[in-house]
Formats: C-alpha cells, sequence, structure tokens
C-alpha cells in the first residue's frame, strides 16, 4: 500500500464530548524541567495540562459545497424514457459542516492560531473553548503557501500559550500534542520530537516541519504542540496516514514561522513575501567535490535573473549559499523557506561560499510570489484522475520552472496508479515542454505511443513513465 500524506482535517464534525476531572496533585520540579508528582507520589502532567489546555480550543466551520449530478440525468436517453424535464444548469449546493482545532496566543486581543485548511471557504467559524463557551471568530488573515490562518475572537477570561523558541528544540524532546481529533474533543497526547526540518514533502509551499510521534489524528489540525515547559512550539498539521489514522509520524509547524507569518496577518490580512531571484538545488557531496567546496550543507546557485535582488548583490551561478542572516542554510527546500518569510523590501545578509571563500552579501527583497486561489481542471485519457492547473503566481516554483501543477490525483485512478502525485509539476511530456494545461493537452493528443513526463518534485527532478 503506497504511503500518503494527509490533512488532519478538518473532518466531519461529530458528536463532541467532554469530560474533566483534574485533582490538585503536589507537585516537585526542578530548576530545568517540570517534573509533577500526584499525591500519591506518581509522575504526572495533569498540572502543567492544566494551565495550557485553556488556550487549546476546537473549531468548527461552516460551508458551502457543490454536489455532482449523476450524468444519466443528463442522457438524453435516459431523461425521454423516464419523460424527465430539464434540468437546471447551475450545481447543486450543500451545506457543509468540519471540524479542526486551534491555539489561543494573544488573551488580551482574542488572537487564535489555526491551520488555512481547517477555515478555507468557512461562512461561519465558530471557536468552543475549554469550558464549553462557544463564539463566533472572524478571520483576520490566512496563508496557504505556510498553511496558517489568524482569528478573533471576543470573549472574557481567555487564556493563552506563549510562544517558545522552535530554533531551540532538539530531536529528543519531549512534546504533547493537543486539539480535537475526530472531533471527539479536547485530546492530549505525548512523544518526542522525532526529526527537524522536513521538507519536500510538497503538503505546502514553504515547508520546514518539525516531526513528532505524539499521537495525532484527523481534526488535530490548528493544534498546539508543546514542550514540557508549556510553551507553544509548533502548530499541528499533517500526518502521514497510509490507513488514515495514526502511525506516529506526524508535522507541525514550527512556531518561530508561525511568528512570522502572524506579524503580517495582524498588520496587511496576507504575507506579503520577497524573492531573492536565483534557481539553486541541493547542496551534495557530489557537487562539493565537483565544485571544489568545503562545505556540509547548503544551496548551490545554478542560474541568477537578470535585474533580480542577487543579481544586484553580486550572487553568482556556482555560489553556494550557506546562510541567510546568519542563520544555516540546510538545502534548496530550507533557503525557500527562509526567503518565502522575509518581509517584502527587507535587506538581508547571504552568506556564500566561492572558490572556498566565504563571502557576506547584502540583498534588498523584490516582490515575490503570493499565494492566490487555486483553480484546477480534470484531465482525461492517461492522466484521468488527476486535475491540472497553470504554474501561477505564489506557488513556490513560479519563475524557476515553466510546466503544469498537478493539485489532486483520485485514489487508484490511472493517474494514481502511474505514479503521478499531488504538488507534482510536469515540465515536459516525451521531452517537449508544457507551459500550460493547453499546451500539456495538445501534446498528450500528438502521442500515440509510449509517453513519459519529465516531474519537478519538491527540489528532484524525474521521468515518469505513463502507461
Amino acid at each position: 500500500m503506497p504511503v500518503r500524506l494527509s490533512r488532519l482535517g478538518p473532518i466531519a464534525l461529530a458528536l463532541c464530548i467532554f469530560t474533566s476531572g483534574l485533582a490538585a496533585p503536589a507537585l516537585s520540579q526542578t530548576a530545568d524541567l517540570p517534573l509533577y508528582r500526584n499525591d500519591q507520589g506518581l509522575p504526572t502532567l495533569a498540572p502543567l495540562l492544566a494551565k495550557v489546555t485553556p488556550a487549546v480550543v476546537n473549531i468548527s466551520v461552516e460551508s458551502q459545497q457543490s454536489t455532482d449530478q449523476n450524468p444519466l440525468f443528463n442522457d438524453p436517453f435516459f431523461r425521454r424514457f423516464f419523460d424527465l424535464q430539464p434540468l437546471p444548469q447551475q450545481p447543486q449546493m450543500r451545506r457543509q459542516m468540519s471540524a479542526g482545532s486551534g491555539v489561543i496566543f494573544d488573551a488580551a486581543k482574542g488572537y487564535v492560531l489555526t491551520n488555512h485548511h481547517v477555515v478555507e471557504n468557512g461562512e461561519r467559524i465558530t471557536v468552543t473553548l475549554k469550558d464549553r463557551r462557544q463564539v463566533d471568530a472572524e478571520l483576520i488573515g490566512s496563508d496557504p503557501g505556510t498553511d496558517i490562518a489568524l482569528l478573533r475572537i471576543e470573549a472574557a477570561g481567555l487564556s493563552a500559550l506563549e510562544m517558545g523558541d522552535s530554533d531551540r528544540l532538539q530531536v529528543g524532546d519531549y512534546v504533547l500534542a493537543i486539539g480535537n481529533p475526530f472531533g471527539l474533543g479536547q485530546t492530549v497526547t505525548s512523544g518526542i520530537v522525532s526529526a527537524l526540518g522536513r521538507s519536500g514533502l510538497n503538503i505546502e509551499g514553504y515547508e520546514d516541519f518539525i516531526q513528532t510521534d505524539a499521537s495525532i489524528n484527523p481534526g488535530n489540525s490548528g493544534g498546539a504542540l508543546v514542550t514540557l515547559d508549556g510553551r507553544l512550539v509548533g502548530i499541528n498539521t499533517a500526518i502521514i496516514a497510509p490507513s488514515g489514522g495514526n502511525v506516529g509520524i506526524g508535522f507541525a509547524v514550527p512556531a518561530n514561522m508561525v511568528n512570522a507569518v502572524v506579524s503580517q496577518l495582524i498588520e496587511f490580512g496576507e504575507v506579503q513575501r520577497g524573492q531573492l531571484g536565483v534557481m539553486i538545488q541541493d547542496f551534495t557531496p557530489d557537487l562539493a567535490e565537483a565544485l571544489g567546496v568545503d562545505a556540509g550543507a547548503g544551496a548551490v546557485v545554478t542560474q541568477v535573473e537578470p535585474d533580480s535582488p542577487a543579481e544586484a548583490a553580486g550572487v553568482q551561478p556556482g555560489d553556494v549559499i550557506v546562510s541567510v542572516d546568519g542563520r544555516p542554510v540546510a538545502s534548496s527546500a530550507d533557503l525557500r523557506s527562509q526567503i518565502g518569510l522575509k518581509r517584502l523590501g527587507r535587506r538581508i545578509e547571504i552568506g556564500i561560499l566561492r572558490n572556498g571563500e566565504l563571502l557576506t552579501l547584502q540583498a534588498a527583497l523584490h516582490k515575490g510570489p503570493q499565494f492566490g486561489p487555486k483553480f484546477g481542471e480534470p484531465a482525461t485519457g492517461r492522466l484521468s484522475g488527476a486535475k491540472l492547473r497553470d504554474l501561477q503566481s505564489g506557488d513556490p516554483l513560479y519563475g524557476d520552472v515553466s510546466g503544469v501543477v498537478v493539485m489532486q490525483v483520485d485514489v487508484d485512478s490511472r493517474a494514481d496508479r502511474s505514479g503521478l502525485e499531488a504538488g507534482d509539476i510536469i515540465l515536459a511530456a516525451n521531452q517537449v515542454p508544457v507551459a500550460s494545461v493547453a499546451a500539456l493537452r495538445q501534446q498528450l493528443a500528438s502521442i500515440d505511443g509510449a509517453l513519459a513526463l519529465t516531474i519537478q518534485r519538491g527540489s528532484a527532478r524525474l521521468f515518469l513513465l505513463i502507461r
């Protein structure tokens, strides 16, 4: 069975049953780690959870979704046989309820963090607090690129979680995941940080995930990832779910990335991204040997766009970008994420290796891709089951490559069985470049034999044989 990545929510809204019964245990605590013991002297996290869980909320979203009509109703023979009258052409709409999670991070202003995909297209958003109060929420802003959304509620007596420094996390640190899985109500699970800086998963445009084995499931989207000192270090957003449920591999957006996004959502209602203007690839040991450079990580510049901030700063093809504003660059995906979170017009310091020499360059970021609405159209023939659209402003590789974005692949469809995945960018068909869906369709119509697609998948480029 193939491994699939899945959002944690929203999910169909279920009956929420919430019970609470915390005793007031005695506690003993070291200076470094909150170690609690209850009245029987047994270890417990109950006092910590009593402090942090009031800041985690349940979110329900009302939206409208079009429903597909039975194709038989549009068949002339079928309609004539059953003497049916012509049907209206407008799509039928039905109301849908979904559920997710959220985190209060500013009690005075009523700011609540959640995921973009939880509240996307929501007509009414309701926040349920731990004390069961229900409050209508206002959407302040949302960023599809990082899957972060900001809500505001008006209510008295709110509790907030303090933001932690996610850059200080280490693999092996203990964390707690708090959210609303399957619409059951507030649930707490525990685990460790399994990995840091996860990217290339094609879940979001800008990826720098915290991976954890804390049990998280559909509906945990927008919930809190908390350290044992009670600080918010991540917003839970996705899981690997080959069977649809938790298998111990979950991902959270780091708190430092959330902070960068939220400050712009509060100010502008959106994220205004800057662009450096380079084409890059991962720095590998083979490239290090070929370039004669001794460096452990970074991103190799393969092309510099004319009249770009990179050209003005003096960046050259073959340079290895190893840091941005003093923060190390681990890979090409990491560089895209770091630049994508910088404000438009901001001056940054770029650390590069050139001919074995470490240099520092200054660049002022120009306007970069902004994530906007994404529309798609279904494919037919050998790509049936895939939903495609043109590469557009707001995509991470916009301006770097030219091609067609695979928005969605239906399970067990022809496209799925051929290995096509959501997030792939189709660059060429039988080595003929395709810059749009129309160009791809035209090229496919001219191919009778074997079909080989050139695919950009994350930072990798590959050939995919479509049978």
